[in-house]
């Protein structure tokens, strides 16, 4: 998109003599109006192979023409604009820009859906969009503006997959859900995969209220499914029934708990005048160069730790074995490994948005 030269700009603002941001803003939105307005202009003489007032050398009988205009309220981040939507004598003109039915420009449909992400519900989105644009919208209208990306979540959910993913992560978002008018609490189940090009990319979600290895193992043949063949090293968190699950669809896979969610459940009891200190005796352990050395650093933890800590250091003993799984890959892969685990954080956020929409709209 071309910007707008510098010399028009400035003649525009000294004609239009702004004495507060709001002008501006209104400023913009007439601005943004007549630009709607001209693109209809040029769609319509597209349309009618024609400009407004030029002749035209076809017969009576396919001869087509403007028809005045019919007035249209359109909802915009800017607030509302009336707009005038050209039509043609047999009814043939379609605005792209705009369509017929459509009542919202795209920007405050991407507003509403951001705020679905937040978790808002459709009463407090209305309040909203009336407090920053001055735009009355129903809950009614928030719902239908969500339903109308279900077709491409739908599809996105179940297009084709990788056949090998050196590594995939697993993890959960619960949420507080509205149904039969009360509150319960749903799970969103994010899977995070690692393609042999190195790019992150999520492979799905699928939601349910209680983790099981028959849960699992209904998402695993889900992804073999869609072509996942093999899967080299699965990171999760503690997460029930699991391990079956892996074992049954994909045997040859090595499973590795998520070492940031391993410090955080393991320290959750440990006294805040203590905690650096834990962590920092922790961390030896999981940036050791060798198994052997890691090893050796749990019992010295254990050993300083376990009389005023125990559940903390019983945690760590009794998931050694999936702990150490990654002590199995050269240093370069464990950082790799080690980085992903901090940045899944980024596929839960998109999680944010894919569970509002099925969860708050359903």
């Amino acid at each position: 998109m071309k910007s707008v030269p510098q010399d028009l700009l400035k003649e525009y603002v000294k004609s239009q003599q702004f004495t507060s941001t709001a002008d501006i803003m209104q400023a913009m939105k007439e601005m943004f109006r007549d630009v709607i307005q001209q693109v209809m202009e040029v769609e319509i003489d597209e349309e009618l192979g024609r400009e407004r007032y030029q002749r035209s050398e076809e017969t009576e009988h396919s001869r087509n023409y403007r028809n005045g205009f019919s007035q249209k309220t359109v909802k915009t981040q800017l607030g509302e604009i009336e707009i005038k939507v050209p039509r043609d004598r047999k009814g043939s003109y379609e605005p792209k820009i705009i369509s017929k039915y459509d009542r919202n420009a795209k920007g405050m449909e991407d507003k509403i859906l951001s705020l679905y992400a937040c978790g808002m519900s459709q009463k407090d989105i209305a309040a909203q969009i009336k407090s920053l644009y001055d735009v009355e919208i129903s809950p009614e209208l928030v719902s239908k503006i969500s339903e109308k990306i279900m077709p491409e979540v739908t599809a996105w959910q179940n297009r084709r997959l990788e056949s090998v993913y050196p590594f995939i992560f697993m993890d959960a978002i619960h949420y507080k859900v509205k149904e039969d008018h009360r509150y319960v609490t749903k799970a969103a189940y994010v899977v995070l995969g690692i393609t042999m090009e190195g790019k992150k990319d999520i492979l799905g979600v699928w939601i349910g209220e209680h983790e099981s290895s028959k849960f699992w193992l209904s998402v695993l043949n889900d992804l073999k499914s869609r072509g996942v063949l093999d899967v080299y090293l699965f990171c999760t968190d503690g997460l029930c029934g699991m391990m079956q699950a892996i074992e049954a669809v994909y045997p040859k896979s090595r499973l590795q708990r998520c070492i940031v969610h391993q410090i955080r459940s393991s320290t959750r009891y440990v006294s805040y005048k203590d905690i650096k200190l834990v962590i920092a005796d922790l961390k030896k352990i999981y940036t050791a160069v060798t198994l052997e050395e890691a090893e050796n650093n749990l019992v010295l933890f254990a050993d300083s730790w376990r009389k005023q800590y125990p559940s903390c250091v019983k945690n760590w003993e009794e998931n050694w074995e999936v702990l150490n799984t990654f002590f199995e890959y050269p240093p370069e892969i464990r950082k790799i490994i080690w980085y992903l685990q901090f940045h899944l954080v980024c596929a839960k956020l998109f999680t944010a948005l894919f569970c509002s929409l099925i969860l708050i709209s359903s």
